[in-house]
């Protein structure tokens, strides 16, 4: 089987606006969550999100380009080209744009635009709406504009499925180069959910935090809204290593699952069978995972849930194995979640630390595992898993490990 293995990646979310902004912000458990500013907080309950700061799109996009972009579509873009500098590929020499994929996961796509013309359209009763929204706001517009900026002609698209879209994206992607129908992949997700209307539904279901976001802690109080996107270049393991390139992981395996049991309310097997069929597909047995990144959202359901899960999978283990949720950083950026989240599971297989879960105060009796509370730690990290479980009880989990 044709093995894949990771050799670019770029971010831009609430922690910095590179991949290793990201992680450095991460490892030190340095929250980006704070006071919101996109939307009138006057209007809002939870008045706090972990938003892009400190970004200037016609720094990174002409006059000409910009109004084809959603703020979804710019972060995208923004990693991307970070993720594709980093790996030394050019995809418009010889036939690598043809042999090339991009698969783009997102939860909600062009948020800001689809928010924006509506309160055109209801609160100023203005019948005209921007002339690009339909391509702004289309779900798939993140990976359109991926395959045009680098000439990538092979398999391209959008993936959805809410909060596990990134790693349903990878899924995709490592299933495409093993089938042997790409050589490379630019894979992840990229979110920009952070607008009035998106935010007062978030509050009518009643799962997000006024304070912070405190996974796994016995004061949880819900999830913050988090943006950003991260974007990864995938590639056949033999053709990066006859290039000579720097490989930073394999992408060993993923497993998906779905719960057919409620729209919102996780279900434990669910989560079992997607966290199984990613150590088989990886070919991993339990005892070889060394830090698994939580999908961790800090609402009262899902913490309790995964831990147990965890548990049931991982036996004695679980005793002994860091877990702990990002989230705490840089928020829940939703269909980005899973791609922010590979930042994590990269690092920690690279530097052999683990990140850890920020804001935590008192344990939960729900919530028995080693959450690594306010400080990373050292630890011995062959292989990482990175959980996704989404609203619609869609589970994806990915499997990455040093190249052997």
């Amino acid at each position: 089987m044709r093995r894949v293995v990771i050799t670019g990646m770029g971010a831009i979310n609430a922690l910095g606006h590179t991949a290793a902004d990201t992680w450095r912000e991460m490892l030190a458990g340095r929250s980006a969550i704070g006071p919101v500013q996109a939307v009138p907080a006057e209007k809002l309950r939870a008045k706090v999100a972990a938003e892009v700061r400190g970004y200037e799109p016609a720094q990174h996009f002409d006059d000409k380009r910009l109004p084809m972009l959603d703020r979804t579509s710019q972060f995208a873009l923004i990693a991307a080209r970070e993720a594709v500098s980093q790996s030394g590929l050019d995809f418009r020499q010889g036939d690598l744009g043809e042999r090339s994929a991009v698969i783009v996961g997102t939860g909600v796509g062009g948020e800001t635009s689809h928010d924006e013309a509506f309160r055109r359209l209801y609160g100023d009763n203005n019948p005209r709406v921007h002339p690009f929204t339909i391509v702004r706001v289309m779900a798939n517009a993140p990976a359109c504009h991926l395959s045009i900026e680098f000439g990538i002609t092979g398999p391209a698209f959008g993936v959805v499925s809410a909060c596990a879209s990134s790693n349903h994206a990878f899924s995709q992607a490592l299933q495409t180069i093993r089938a042997g129908s790409a050589d490379v992949a630019l894979a992840g997700g990229a979110e920009a959910c952070i607008t009035l209307g998106l935010t007062k539904a978030w509050e009518a279901m009643r799962v997000l935090a006024d304070d912070t976001c405190r996974p796994f802690c016995l004061q949880r109080r819900g999830l913050v809204l988090g943006e950003g996107s991260a974007i990864f270049v995938l590639e056949e393991y033999e053709h990066a290593r006859r290039r000579g390139a720097t490989i930073l992981a394999e992408l060993a395996g993923a497993g998906l699952s779905a719960d057919a049991s409620d729209l919102v309310l996780p279900s434990q097997a669910g989560a079992v069978a997607a966290l199984r069929r990613a150590l088989k597909d990886a070919g991993l047995a339990p005892e070889q995972i060394g830090y698994i990144n939580a999908h961790g959202t800090a609402t009262p359901a899902n913490d309790p849930s995964e831990s147990r899960a965890i548990r049931e999978v991982f036996g004695a283990h679980a005793d002994g194995l860091p877990v702990s949720s990002t989230k705490a950083v840089h928020g829940h950026a939703l269909g980005a979640a899973g791609a922010l989240e590979m930042v994590a599971a990269l690092g920690a297989l690279r530097e052999q630390a683990v990140p850890p879960t920020a804001n935590f105060l008192d344990p939960d009796p729900q919530c028995d595992l080693d959450y690594v509370p306010n400080a990373a730690r050292e630890a011995k990290v062959e292989a990482v898993l990175s959980n996704s479980f989404a609203f619609g009880g869609l589970n994806a989990v990915v499997a990455v490990r040093s190249l052997r």
